[in-house]
């Protein structure tokens, strides 16, 4: 009798072994069924793996463009107009024959338009300017000649937005505030207008941009000086517990931390232009923008150091007029903060090829080639062999080397 209860035992507990295994096995091949029924599914990251080490694989989006990310990047800036006008072949040609070898173009510009066209159904089309007809097309142009291309993004400077919704802005005697030059801003305490320009930077990656460039990343300028005078929403921040100051950096470091976890399945670059004099302080308390925060959060961090940006800095009374100076000087402040991350991204600045005859009373410095070179130049020496070149015009000097020191 013993032996048939043992049998009888030993039965049962095999047949409940069998049934619990197959229910697992079968939600295991459903979960494998769906991901493969649905491959780009959005933010689908992550699936079951079947092989015998449970290997997780992650799945991305494909633009399908295929693009190299260069030894270095060394780009130059390009607007829409140009982008989308008989400019392009003018800076096509100059990319081609130099050591250049990117191009950083306007998406969302500075007054809050899109330079690009987008379908009727799109909710971006009311703020559409349609400079570059056919996107895609200027993608597969500069993915032949090798060109890599950046899509740059105004975030929170935003005329139109703010006009359009100025609820989501800074108002004042019941108005929409503009700064001295007549320009408005939208909140970044306000995650709606995250989402807004997450959109956008979402249609340029699926256009086949390798990286987003975010721009004005920040509150307006001087903004420690009327905060009290203008009405706006804090939104999720109104009940933390910080100083206005500390509040205002807490909202831009989030929304960079938040692109970035926002934009990975696109598998994509971001970047952050950043105020130069930004690595120079602890904080900027008007504009909230911290360097090591907003740095910690990025893939690229770009300053704008133009020499004709400082005012006597670094010891050096007229930073416009010793171009090599200025930037070596603030490159070793850079590094040393850089040095302090425990993930640093890679350092890209803004370098100048423009004039300010807004300094002087007098003819100003011209930038040539030299004024280029020896911008680069002091960047090299420092480490820093990627950068940027800025003309609003788009006009850039001739027969610069970018690559002075090879």
């Amino acid at each position: 009798m013993k032996r048939i209860y043992l049998g009888i035992s030993v039965f049962v507990l095999l047949l409940l072994l069998i049934v619990a295994i197959i229910p697992l096995s079968s939600k295991a091949t459903d979960s494998e069924k769906t991901l493969q029924a649905n491959p780009n599914t959005e933010r689908q990251t992550t699936v079951t793996s079947i092989d015998t080490e449970k290997k997780m694989q992650r799945f991305t989006y494909d633009a399908g463009l295929d693009f190299t990310y260069p030894d270095a990047v060394r780009g130059v800036y390009v607007t829409g107009p140009s982008a989308g006008g008989q400019r392009f072949d003018t800076l096509l040609n100059l990319v081609e024959n130099s050591k250049l070898n990117a191009m950083v173009i306007d998406i969302k510009e500075d007054h809050g338009n899109l330079t690009i066209s987008v379908p009727d159904d799109s909710p971006y089309k009311d703020i559409a300017t349609n400079y570059i007809d056919e996107p895609r097309k200027m993608l597969e142009v500069l993915e032949e000649k090798g060109i890599y291309p950046i899509a740059r993004i105004v975030v929170f400077k935003d005329s139109v937005l703010a006009e359009k919704r100025p609820d989501l802005s800074f108002t004042e005697n019941g108005h929409v505030w503009t700064n001295n030059k007549g320009d408005s801003f939208v909140n970044p305490f306000q995650k709606e207008v995250w989402e807004y320009n997450l959109g956008i930077a979402k249609k340029a990656a699926e256009l086949g941009f390798q990286e987003i460039q975010f721009d004005y990343v920040r509150f307006p300028e001087g903004f420690e000086h009327y905060d009290d005078e203008l009405n706006y929403n804090k939104g999720d921040y109104k009940n933390e517990n910080l100083s206005n100051e500390k509040r205002r950096v807490k909202a831009v470091t989030d929304f960079v931390q938040y692109a970035q976890k926002e934009l990975d399945y696109y598998d994509i670059d971001v970047a952050v232009d950043i105020f130069g004099y930004t690595a120079t302080v602890k904080r900027a308390p008007g504009i909230g923008q911290n360097f090591p925060k907003i740095a910690s959060n990025v893939d690229v961090i770009s300053s704008m150091i133009y020499p004709s940006h400082w005012t006597s800095y670094f010891g050096i009374d007229f930073p416009d007029k010793e171009p090599y100076k200025t930037v070596a000087e603030y490159a070793k402040v850079e590094n040393d903060m850089l040095d302090e991350l425990d993930n640093p991204p890679t350092s890209r600045p803004w370098l100048q090829d423009f004039e300010a005859p807004w300094l002087y009373s007098g003819a100003p410095t011209q930038y040539g080639k030299a004024e280029v070179e020896a911008q680069i130049k002091a960047l090299n020496e420092k480490g820093i062999n990627e950068f940027l070149i800025w003309n609003a015009g788009n006009v850039y000097t001739e027969n610069v080397d970018y690559t002075p020191l090879d």
